[in-house]
């Protein structure tokens, strides 16, 4: 039987061409026309008025803060259950992230309990949008307006997903878009800030240009760094994007058709998901906590790959200091897994996996009814 990874980047024929042709023609590598395009593509599908390439993710997000003015002896509001990236951007900017639970609906900041955690000393409140879904947003926005605060959409999990016809990571002051391997298009890397706020999009140039108007004129005008993306892998990005209305309904498909195969199962919970609005970057489900890890290895025994969920991040070396009521993210975490979750994943995959989930979940029920 073959194997199916938990995930895999699907790079075709159009790319592998692409890139040679851009090779051919004496492409320079380096920032210029190819990301400019990109960058036009992805405006063109979220409905930002400006999009700006970075490296990855993480240094878009640490981008974002800090050309909002956000560094030493400021506090940004972060959930406690998201990629650690999330908390490390802030660090990385000189901030400090105050740890917040989330919500069990759909994973995302718990705003309620975000209120409470708010200081003298809050300058954002980081809203992650976890696998496309989404809280209710305008009170996340009204909450920032009152405390006259910023609102920082982690969007890495969201391309291709929407809310009421408007896409996620559009809502805020800025927000992030990931490309990393495991997302739903990739560029290997790649990190894309969204804002409509033109005086917020020439502070963020500035820094990734080491603080000059010009590229190639040293003069400097501000404290910048290299955050610059590379035409190169904007090649690939531009072909990918091409593709990403046709992956953005397969992902509503494979999700679909996991939850029909597992709706009986006794043990598997989906989260309540809208496929209208919502593409599933991951087909995420919750198992009971003391069978997680050996349906794990009976899938890995099968040629299945899974991934469990991430740690709450207070339970993470670097973050082991902060205290605090996480009941919501260290249940979560315990009990998550991803499912195989690639675009390219054909229908009697989907089967396969399935059959083999509902065949350990049933071996199990025998074996307790037999003890």
């Amino acid at each position: 039987m073959k194997r199916i990874n938990q995930i895999e980047p699907w790079i075709g024929k159009e790319e592998k061409d692409a890139v040679v042709d851009y090779l051919e023609s004496g492409g320079w590598l380096t920032e210029f026309k190819k990301t400019k395009e990109l960058e036009q593509m992805i405006s063109d599908y979220t409905g930002s008025k400006y999009s700006i390439m970075m490296p990855n993710g993480t240094i878009a997000l640490t981008a974002a803060i800090l050309a909002l003015g956000i560094g030493k002896g400021d506090e940004v509001i972060v959930p406690n259950y998201t990629m650690i990236a999330s908390a490390n951007a802030v660090v990385m900017a000189g901030a400090k992230p105050i740890l917040v639970d989330i919500d069990l609906a759909n994973l995302c900041l718990d705003l309620s309990k975000a209120k409470k955690a708010f200081t003298k000393k809050t300058k954002a409140i980081m809203l992650v949008t976890i696998n496309g879904r989404y809280p209710d947003i305008k009170k996340f926005k009204s909450f920032a307006k009152s405390k006259n605060i910023y609102l920082i959409e982690d969007a890495a999990q969201s391309l291709g997903s929407m809310c009421n016809g408007k896409h996620l990571g559009t809502f805020g002051d800025v927000g992030m878009l990931s490309f990393s391997m495991p997302k739903i298009i990739t560029m290997g890397q790649g990190g894309c800030l969204l804002t409509d706020n033109e005086e917020l999009h020439k502070k963020i140039l500035l820094l990734k240009d080491f603080g000059r108007k010009s590229a190639g004129v040293d003069t400097h005008e501000v404290m910048g760094y290299n955050f610059k993306f590379n035409d190169l892998q904007a090649v690939i990005g531009i072909e990918q994007m091409k593709k990403l209305p046709w992956r953005v309904e397969r992902k509503k498909e494979i999700f679909k058709k996991y939850k029909n195969l597992l709706a009986k199962v006794n043990g598997v919970e989906f989260f309540e998901t809208n496929t209208k609005d919502t593409s599933p970057w991951f087909i995420d489900i919750l198992v009971p906590e003391d069978k997680k890890e050996s349906l794990i290895k009976f899938l890995q025994e099968k040629n299945i790959g899974t991934r469990p969920f991430y740690p709450a991040i207070h339970t993470q070396n670097p973050y082991k200091k902060n205290k605090g009521d996480y009941k919501n993210s260290e249940k979560i975490s315990r009990r998550g897994l991803w499912l195989p979750s690639s675009a390219f994943l054909s229908d009697e995959d989907i089967v396969y996996v399935c059959n083999n989930i509902k065949e350990f979940f049933h071996e199990n029920t025998l074996h307790s009814s037999k003890t």
